[in-house]
């Protein structure tokens, strides 16, 4: 008997494609190493600071964390060919995000700017990260985009396989087109080492500035309650971007202790509060948030998810309904509006919510689900066919095709009906809803002893079903 050969050709083709990659990596890094820079910075008494990275963006620009050189009265940066050159001063700084850029006159010809990626990675996405470690110039660490995660409030953060050592900070995410894709930031939290990046967009987003000495926005920072705050609230992100809401409360909790007029720190203390059920807390501090920032809509879906929760829904209603009218292009305000107004029974305001979810997001499923049965609720039954019809393709499992089954049912489409119970017990054969409809579609077709043997079943199952059908069976 010959032995198959496809999967030794698979195995075959899968080595020499890892191959090839491992082939190609030496050439990116030789042609993007020399972009990369180590960074050290001193204070007035001339003494190390801090080691970090960095890489040229563009002409005697170069790109870094700021949390490297915050606290500093001079900064060195040393090129690939070991020369060193002392940065004339900052140009901008994003401090939620963790960014700094430099300005470093350095020779024509001397700096290679990396070129910034236009899009998010993505997840399996593989990357190559160039830095400093423990002063280790020019070290090179390579891995995946392990998790993209958009965090409320704040946007993308890029988690990365790649190993982040102190001195590694700022160094350039490349992707294998020689891209930057990211700016590698450590964070240290409570022992906790995070692999983490900034999205390269940030870098295109700095709003660049009149050229500010070092030492000037060091004086500037120490004195400044926004920027140390921003230090606490990134460290608060970083632990987000695990979704470790317990770990990161306390760092937003030290923002808006640092600066109260912090609308972002107050938003991202009641998002955390809110996921940690702490729904008073939320309430409160997300009405902060909303005080400073009154036309942030996010801050209003806060409000609205923590009044939601504690069961006052009009209070939530209005929330909601702020938020949609600050932006009308969210499906998911729309359908958590829509949820609150279920509370308050008010089918035809219900309707309208899940219906403008829908024709921002037409596969938005919870909004397919609620439409069908807010109109199931109104005896609108074609129209909860229509809409269950749709769901079908998005979600097809047991729970629908029941919902569907019960608008044919009461359509009198006894047939369709019977084939939608068919299914959902073909999904989940403990669907006992979905049984006893069946049951009670067997007695509309006139075929009593099918309805029995799905009697049977049910009382089998001790389900309460059981003597709801059977009650439909001996009238």
């Amino acid at each position: 008997m010959k032995k198959p050969i496809f999967p030794i050709l698979c195995l075959a083709l899968l080595f020499s494609g890892a191959a090839r990659a491992q082939d190609f990596l030496p050439e990116l890094v030789k042609r993007v190493k020399p972009s990369a820079v180590a960074i050290e910075t001193f204070n007035t008494r001339g003494e190390t600071l801090s080691r970090g990275s960095g890489f040229f963006v563009d002409v005697n620009r170069v790109i870094t964390n700021r949390h490297v050189i915050e606290r500093s009265s001079r900064v060195m940066v040393t090129l690939m060919d070991g020369r060193k050159y002392v940065a004339k001063g900052v140009l901008a700084v994003d401090g939620e995000g963790d960014l700094a850029l430099l300005q470093v006159d350095v020779p024509p010809g001397s700096a290679f700017p990396l070129p910034i990626s236009g899009r998010v990675p993505q997840e399996g996405e593989s990357i190559v990260v160039i830095g400093n470690p423990f002063g280790l110039e020019g070290s090179v660490s390579d891995g995946i985009v392990s998790a993209v995660r958009e965090i409320s409030g704040y946007g993308k953060i890029i988690q990365i396989t790649a190993p982040i050592s102190p001195g590694s900070s700022g160094s350039p995410v490349v992707n294998m087109y020689g891209q930057v894709v990211g700016v590698a930031t450590l964070q240290a939290a409570e022992g906790q080492s995070l692999n983490f990046a900034v999205p390269a967009e940030r870098i295109s987003q700095l709003k660049v500035s009149q050229l500010q000495t070092v030492s000037a926005l060091s004086a500037d920072t120490q004195k400044n309650k926004r920027a140390n705050a921003e230090r606490s609230y990134s460290q608060g992100v970083a632990m987000l971007s695990t979704d470790d809401f317990a770990r990161a409360l306390p760092f937003f909790e030290r923002a808006v202790e640092l600066d109260p007029s912090y609308a972002e720190a107050w938003y991202q203390a009641g998002f955390a509060y809110g996921f940690l059920g702490r729904h008073q807390d939320a309430l409160r501090a997300s009405k902060q948030a909303a005080k400073l920032r009154p036309d942030w809509p996010e801050t209003y879906v806060n409000i609205g998810a923590s009044s939601y929760a504690l069961g006052e829904f009009k209070d939530a209603a209005d929330a909601y309904r702020t938020a949609t009218k600050l932006d009308d292009d969210n499906p998911d305000t729309q359908y958590a509006y829509g949820l609150a107004l279920n509370r308050l029974n008010k089918s035809d305001e219900e309707i309208l919510a899940y219906r403008r979810a829908l024709a921002l997001k037409p596969d938005h499923v919870g909004s397919l689900e609620r439409l069908g049965q807010a109109y199931f609720k109104k005896r609108r039954w074609v129209d909860a066919i229509n809409v269950f019809d749709q769901l079908q393709i998005y979600k097809p499992d047991a729970r629908t095709f029941n919902m569907v089954g019960e608008a044919y049912y009461e359509v009198g489409r006894l047939e369709d009906a019977q084939a939608a119970f068919n299914n959902a017990l073909g999904y989940d054969a403990d669907l006992e809803q979905a049984r006893y409809n069946l049951g009670r579609t067997f007695l509309k077709l006139k075929k009593p002893e099918m309805a029995q043997v799905q009697y049977e079943i049910l009382r089998n199952a001790k389900s309460d079903w059981a003597d709801r059908l059977l009650a439909l069976m001996n009238p």
